[in-house]
């Protein structure tokens, strides 16, 4: 899978943007330390735009920045043959990820957020979809054929994305966090329903209802 194959299996911008919510606040609950989450959303992130990010705490990771032009998705994974870092001694973007973005994304190839200290844009992959399409799309690209099939790191940066079911969160939650994970609770806020004291209670005993109100304000949490 490349970033192709998975801009055919996301889901149009306002369904993705309440996956992203679902995720980051299922991560909240079971991971009370924001360092240990691997699932985030800011939606103060900047004046008219939210942002949705991943952290493996390994180096790779992605960010979705939603606003009012659509929405911009970077993923970086840090081991792809597609680094900038990768090949020469001077950062450079592979050829293609960011040749054909539009104007109206352009801002964020430089933003620091998204770059490394040097300005280079940390990435390995990209897709948008502008407000008004009806797909993503990812630029123009020849993959390396060396590595193990997931050149541009696609396939596991936005697994959760792609495979948006209560049963894939719950299994990933269960190995990465090394707990039990209710299926019904992960079920309820990933359909983005209300957040209550026995949901909390039913995925993390341990966290109270009360204790998630930063959280919720932060997520942008609507159930």
């Amino acid at each position: 899978m490349t970033v192709h194959d998975v801009a055919q299996a996301l889901p149009g911008i306002e369904d993705l943007r309440d996956h992203c919510r679902g995720l980051a606040m299922l991560d909240a609950v079971l991971s009370p330390q924001w360092d240990s989450r691997f699932y985030s959303f800011d939606s103060h992130w900047d004046e008219g735009a939210q942002m949705a990010s991943m952290r493996d705490g390994m180096g790779s990771e992605y960010a979705i920045v939603f606003s009012a032009a659509g929405a911009y998705v970077r993923g970086f994974d840090h081991t792809s043959l597609m680094s900038p870092w990768a090949r020469t001694d001077v950062p450079t973007v592979w050829p293609g990820i960011l040749d054909e973005l539009p104007d109206v994304f352009r801002l964020h190839r430089t933003e620091p957020a998204l770059s490394d200290t040097d300005a280079t844009p940390s990435i390995t992959c990209c897709l948008w979809r502008e407000v008004g399409d009806t797909s993503w799309h990812a630029g123009t690209i020849a993959f390396p054929t060396e590595g193990d099939g997931d050149p541009d790191g696609a396939n596991h940066l936005f697994e959760l994305l792609t495979d948006r079911s209560a049963e894939s969160y719950a299994a990933w939650a269960s190995f990465h966090y090394e707990t039990p994970v209710d299926l019904t609770a992960v079920r309820a806020l990933l359909s983005q329903r209300p957040l209550t004291p026995q949901t909390v209670a039913a995925l993390n005993p341990d966290v109270k209802f009360t204790d998630l109100a930063e959280d919720i304000s932060q997520i942008g949490y609507r159930g």
